[in-house]
């Protein structure tokens, strides 16, 4: 069925993907919308059957999760939120931020983690209070830690992208891939600021480079944004300022543990044509305490939603947790050959959000005969309440 102008136009403004993406979304919506545009024009006109008044709730349905999208856009993307200091805090009795923390805390202590949970997401007020190189767990499979691996592996530039993050939060980000790669592995580390309101982020976060700098020049390179760029092409920015072979990119809320980095540069190494996802973990986002994940694929579903997946029969019938496990998609954060990544086009930087990526990262490598991996590099990752992958 051709759809007609009008049609590709409301499309391609409520669609932000590319690529294959694009193509799918433009054949299914163009369709259903072209129905829909048909029978109001022919209101008079009975439904045929109820299998068509179903396929129009669907729509509808469709119709009114794009809308939801463009709030969301509005909200996280065009609209900066209220500094902590200077949001009014909800009645904090019913707040699931105290639920398993914080009871021993005075009133004027609630009231400020509160706020500080309001604009951040998570426990900014005890992330604070922890210490930047705290001990983690290590959740690996046991066969993993007996894994050897080559004496020369490829270095890595690991990239963090941020907007109004919490300083402790990413200062902690920064210190545990300090700690816990190897340093002859480690080329540098690139922070992409994203037009963060946050004063904290500026000069104090300056004062902790220059110190770092100090003993390590040049080793964190700061890349800051004059107007809010969104996550994708923040991560083209961080991978222009990449020098490493490899380049890992990741949200600036996470905390590596010990042996993430030689099982992912090793696959790479074996083949450049390999995007990376490691293993996440879950860090509470009410009292940081590290919560163990199982072992996924990551793909989607049909509204493109990014998904944990179960391990295909292939990868069960090894009966070797070691294995890596092929995804059609991936969630977030990945390592990839940095000169591969430029062959086959980067990341679409005509989209506005995150959430696309994964897909169309996922098609941009089947298309050049690339198999994704999730490695067990056990890496925690916390995930802030405000995110749509939870």
């Amino acid at each position: 069925m051709v759809c007609t102008r009008k049609t590709k136009t409301l499309v391609s403004t409520c669609v932000i993907l590319s690529g294959m993406t694009n193509i799918i979304c433009l054949l299914y919506v163009g369709w259903v919308t072209n129905y829909i545009a048909s029978v109001y024009v022919r209101g008079q006109e009975p439904a045929p059957d109820k299998k068509l008044e179903e396929d129009k709730g669907d729509t509808l349905k469709i119709i009114e999760r794009l809308d939801h999208l463009e709030n969301v856009i509005k909200q996280h993307i065009q609209e900066a939120p209220a500094k902590p200091e200077e949001a009014e805090a909800e009645p904090f009795t019913d707040s699931s931020l105290f639920a398993h923390w914080g009871q021993e805390l005075s009133p004027e202590g609630r009231r400020v983690a509160l706020k500080q949970f309001q604009y951040y997401g998570y426990n900014a007020y005890l992330s604070d209070r922890l210490p930047l190189d705290r001990p983690l767990p290590d959740l690996r499979p046991s066969g993993c830690r007996n894994l050897s691996f080559p004496s020369s592996l490829p270095e890595v530039s690991v990239v963090f992208i941020f907007v109004n993050e919490a300083l402790s939060v990413l200062l902690r980000s920064i210190r545990s891939a300090m700690e816990r790669t190897p340093p002859h592995l480690l080329k540098e580390i690139i922070l992409v600021d994203d037009n963060s309101s946050n004063e904290e982020l500026k000069e104090k976060l300056s004062e902790y480079v220059d110190k770092v700098n100090g003993q390590k020049p040049g080793f964190i390179k700061v890349v800051r944004h004059s107007k809010q760029e969104g996550l994708i092409r923040s991560r083209v920015s961080g991978w222009r300022a990449a020098t490493a072979p490899v380049v890992a990119l990741f949200d600036a809320h996470v905390e590596f543990n010990v042996g993430w980095a030689e099982p992912v540069l090793t696959r790479i190494k074996e083949n450049r044509k390999r995007i990376i996802s490691p293993s996440f973990d879950n860090i509470k986002y009410d009292n940081f305490e590290i919560e163990e994940y199982p072992l996924a694929a990551q793909g989607f579903d049909w509204e493109l939603w990014c998904r944990y997946l179960n391990p295909p029969k292939a990868w069960w019938k090894l009966e070797n947790s070691t294995a890596p496990i092929r995804s059609p998609a991936l969630i977030g954060c990945f390592i990839v050959d940095r000169q591969y990544f430029q062959e086959i086009g980067l990341l679409d930087e005509g989209m506005e959000v995150y959430g696309g990526e994964n897909v169309e990262l996922g098609i941009r490598g089947s298309l050049s005969s690339l198999a994704h991996h999730a490695l067990q590099a056990r890496q925690p990752l916390y995930l802030p309440v405000f995110m749509a992958v939870i």
